[in-house]
């Protein structure tokens, strides 16, 4: 049986509802920079099993418009969670934090090999769905270091679950 070593992830910067609620509109965090190398590349092919040459052949990738490999637009896709919980403050209270999905997804520029990309996340809405769970909705964008389009924009829709401690309102 394949085992592997867990790290957990804590993060210590909490913002309650109310104090995330006053943020809409504005930019909420930035992700440290994540580098995008052939690796990196190589790996979410195989995971994904999408081979295409222009990701995974940097050679042949030369005679494409990109003129060399770039990164798969759903690994960039797939990066938006690290970036999140690099950037974005913990909902005090919250027990679980689950992707519910996107209402808009544009891949704008290329990530080439080598490039790092990091993540800007500006609340749009945060709203109580029901007792204990709360809709957070952002818009993001993924710079590419030294470029001026993103790689791609997006608006993301997360759940959050909140501990049984907690009132409808919020409140403790």
């Amino acid at each position: 049986m394949f085992q592997r070593d867990r790290v957990f992830l804590v993060r210590n910067d909490l913002l309650s509802f109310e104090d995330l609620k006053k943020k809409i509109g504005l930019e909420v965090g930035v992700s440290k920079w994540f580098t995008i190398d052939q690796e990196r590349i190589d790996k979410f092919a195989d995971v994904t099993e999408d081979w295409q040459y222009i990701h995974v052949d940097p050679v042949a990738a030369m005679n494409t418009p990109f003129n060399g490999a770039i990164a798969h637009g759903f690994l960039t896709v797939s990066l938006l969670s690290a970036m999140y919980y690099d950037a974005v403050p913990e909902l005090e209270g919250s027990e679980l934090g689950v992707n519910y999905g996107f209402d808009k997804i544009r891949f704008l520029s290329p990530v080439r090999v080598g490039s790092r990309v990091r993540g800007h996340f500006e609340l749009i809405d945060i709203r109580k769905v029901r007792d204990l769970e709360v809709s957070t909705n952002w818009r993001v964008e993924v710079e590419i270091e030294n470029f001026d389009k993103p790689a791609l924009v997006a608006q993301w829709i997360g759940r959050q679950y909140l501990s049984k401690g907690w009132s409808k309102n919020g409140q403790k």
